[in-house]
């Protein structure tokens, strides 16, 4: 099991005042508009090659997304990360914070190709950067075109050996507790039989409450849990499989990220 710690060992638990989380917001921008646009070119060339694409991404998301989150003030302590050459997975993720998806670039394993949903592309710098680089968005609002671009996307990642990221709630979650999964990355599951990865964020929606620009110091916990096989799932069972999935992370979150 692999373990990291990035940022200061022992936060002063609490929120930053308004001019340093102002700075740190800048900078973080800052940070990520600058590896956009080192990796901008890299891009264009690989037009033509969306899977070279999403690997270049998954660089630069190491990048970007460690050092945005690292300019938060928060501590962050990381668990059981797949190790390199890793077979393909599809990771999945709690949303509780805007945090979650500088966390997720950074902890998406090389060749994997991220599903967000369509309003991603309005975030300055990355979000245009995310889209460049052939990551799936889906439209929320018109669940026909949302899994027909699912199923689309199974070939493409059987074809290239990529993995998948995506966070099954959905949406973020409004108080940092977790929210009813949708069925789509489940029938990601079913469709690709990729082994799911649990990934269980513990901490990102008191570090940047949802619909703010306040920072808090505080400690963030990335946990990946041993993966789930999908081989024997049936569309009959997988409600059962879902449930089953779910519980996991309400026993694995801390208690102010349960559901009531």
């Amino acid at each position: 099991m692999r373990f990291e710690t990035v940022g200061p060992d022992a936060p002063r638990e609490g929120p930053l005042g308004r001019g340093e989380a102002a700075l740190r917001l800048l900078l973080g921008l800052t940070w990520v508009g600058l590896c956009s646009t080192v990796f901008l070119l890299a891009l264009l060339v690989c037009l033509p090659w969306r899977a070279t694409r999403i690997r270049l991404g998954n660089v630069y998301g190491h990048a970007a997304g460690k050092g945005a989150a690292w300019l938060t003030g928060s501590r962050f302590v990381v668990e059981g990360t797949p190790p390199p050459g890793a077979p393909p997975a599809l990771y999945v993720c709690n949303h509780a914070s805007i945090l979650d998806v500088f966390v997720g670039i950074w902890m998406a394993p090389i060749g994997t190709c991220g599903v967000a949903k369509k309003e991603i592309v309005y975030y300055p710098f990355f979000g245009q950067f995310y889209w460049l680089a052939g990551h799936l968005t889906l439209d929320r609002g018109n669940n026909t075109r949302a899994v027909a671009a699912l199923e689309r996307l199974v070939g493409f990642v059987l074809r290239h050996r990529l993995s998948v990221y995506i966070w099954p709630e959905g949406t973020r979650s409004a108080d940092g507790r977790l929210l009813p999964f949708k069925r789509g990355a489940f029938y990601l599951a079913l469709d690709t039989r990729l082994p799911i990865v649990p990934i269980v964020l513990s901490g990102t929606h008191r570090a940047w409450p949802n619909h703010t620009l306040t920072l808090y110091r505080t400690t963030v916990t990335v946990k990946f849990l041993p993966p789930i096989d999908t081989t024997t799932w049936t569309r009959e069972t997988l409600d059962v499989h879902i449930a089953e999935l779910r519980e996991v992370y309400v026993r694995a979150l801390p208690e102010d990220q349960r559901p009531q």
